[in-house]
C-alpha cells in the first residue's frame, strides 16, 4: 500500500495490489489478509486475485468485497512458474473453459466491477488473446488488461502492441494495454497506436514512481533521495518500523539503479539492518549531497 500511495501521488490514475492467493484468503491466513490493507487516500484501488479453483475464487472475491476496494482484478497473465504450475495465472490462457467458470463465479459473488489481466496468448503459434478477451467480456468482465507477450515469452522479447489493438477493436468494454512501458511518453504512444483506454505500468515503476508523470524521473539526485524517503515514510506510517527489512531494502535500492557511481549507496542500502537505519542513511546522504552541491553519486560503478 505505501508504494501504491506513492504512485498515486506521482500521477497514477489507479493502482492494483500485488497478487493475492484465493486459498490464503479462504483459509484466513493473516499474512494474506494483511495484503488487503488500504486507505481512502489511494482510492480507486483494485485488489488482484489469483487461483484456479472457481469455488475458492468465488469465496475469495466475497471476502475481498467486504474490505471495500473499488475493483477486483483476476490475474490470468502471470507467467511465473510457481503460479502457473498450479494452473493459475497465464496457465488459464490454455484452459479457457476453466477461466470462464472462474470469471462467472467471481462476478456472481461480488457487486464490484471485475477486471481480467491476460496475455497475448499461450505461445507464438497460439495467440488466443482476442478469443480469450471476448470470453472474458461475455462472462461479465468490466475491463480487460492485455500484456502484449505470450505466456511462453515470460518477460523476454518485446510486447506486441498489435494484439492489444486487435483486442480493443474486438471488445466493447475498456481495454488497458500493458508491456514495455518505460516512460510517460511511451504510455501516450501506446494509447495512440492501439486505441486502448488506458495503460498499465508494472516493473518500470519500481524505484521510479515518477514514470506516471510527464516530467519523468528527476535529474537531480536530491529529488530522487526525497522520493525514496517519502516511500520510507509511508512504509513507517502504514506498516510500522518493524516491517521485514529485506523487501524494503530491495525497493529502495532500485531508486539508485543505473545512476553513475550508484553501487556504493546501493551497497550501503542493502547492508542496513532496520528501517530506521535505512532512513538515517538516506537522510545523511541527502545532507552530504546538499553540502557539496552535486547531482551525481561519486565513486563506484553503477
Amino acid at each position: 500500500m505505501p508504494f501504491r500511495l506513492l504512485c498515486r501521488e506521482y500521477g497514477a490514475g489507479f493502482c492494483v495490489s500485488e497478487m493475492i492467493s484465493c486459498h490464503g484468503l479462504c483459509y484466513r491466513q493473516q499474512k494474506t489478509i494483511d495484503m488487503l490493507l488500504s486507505t481512502p487516500a489511494e482510492r480507486p484501488v483494485a485488489f488482484q486475485l489469483f487461483g484456479a479453483d472457481p469455488d475458492r475464487m468465488a469465496e475469495a472475491a466475497a471476502i475481498i468485497s467486504t474490505f471495500g476496494p473499488d475493483m477486483i482484478d483476476i490475474n490470468m497473465g502471470c507467467p511465473v512458474k510457481k503460479v502457473t504450475k498450479r494452473g493459475a495465472g497465464a496457465a488459464l490462457m490454455a484452459s479457457p473453459e476453466l477461466a470462464e467458470k472462474i470469471i462467472l463465479r467471481v462476478v456472481a459473488n461480488t457487486s464490484l466491477p471485475v477486471t481480467v489481466k491476460i496475455r497475448a496468448g499461450i505461445k507464438a503459434s497460439e495467440v488466443n488473446g482476442t478469443e480469450f478477451a471476448r470470453m472474458a467480456q461475455g462472462s461479465g468482465a468490466s475491463a480487460v488488461i492485455v500484456h502484449g507477450r505470450t505466456w511462453a515469452q515470460g518477460f523476454s522479447g518485446q510486447a506486441d502492441r498489435t494484439i492489444i489493438a486487435a483486442i480493443k477493436q474486438a471488445l466493447t468494454i475498456p481495454v488497458i494495454g500493458n508491456g514495455d512501458i518505460q516512460t510517460y511518453q511511451e504510455a501516450m504512444e501506446m494509447l495512440e497506436e492501439t486505441g486502448c483506454d488506458g495503460v498499465m505500468i508494472g516493473r518500470a515503476a519500481l524505484g521510479n514512481p515518477w514514470v506516471f508523470s510527464a516530467a519523468g524521473r528527476p535529474g537531480d539526485l536530491g529529488a530522487i533521495v526525497d522520493g525514496a524517503l517519502r516511500h520510507l515514510n509511508l512504509v513507517e506510517q502504514f506498516l510500522g518500523a518493524n516491517r521485514p527489512i529485506s523487501v524494503i531494502r530491495n525497493h529502495i535500492g532500485k531508486y539508485f539503479k543505473n545512476l553513475p557511481g550508484s553501487s556504493d549507496i546501493r551497497r550501503a542500502v542493502y547492508n542496513c539492518p532496520a528501517l530506521t537505519d535505512l532512513k538515517n542513511l538516506l537522510l545523511a546522504f541527502r545532507d552530504i549531497n546538499e553540502e557539496i552541491g552535486t547531482t551525481a553519486i561519486t565513486g563506484g560503478a553503477a
